[in-house]
């Protein structure tokens, strides 16, 4: 799944145009690497987004396309 798709699934950023436009700008990293909005994330990948006052680093456990409000959160969890 596309990294711009699964931050909106995921609800860790409201709205796909905003996760596309944090990596274009550079905010989203994908193993240590600079994402870009197409690139693709799996199960077991670390995800690191650094938001204008912070950063959060997660892992993916799932990728799942339709997911609702109360199982977005079960598409991850936060590593400190």
């Amino acid at each position: 799944m596309r990294i711009d798709k699964y931050l909106k699934n995921s609800r860790i950023i409201k709205r796909r145009t905003v996760a596309k436009e944090a990596c274009e700008q550079g905010r989203i990293y994908i193993n240590e690497k600079l994402a870009k909005p197409g690139d693709e994330v799996k199960i077991g990948d670390i995800v690191q987004i650094n938001f204008g006052t912070g950063s959060m680093k997660i892992e993916v456990l799932k990728v799942d396309d339709n997911v609702k409000k109360d199982e977005a959160e079960e598409l991850y969890k936060t590593i400190d």
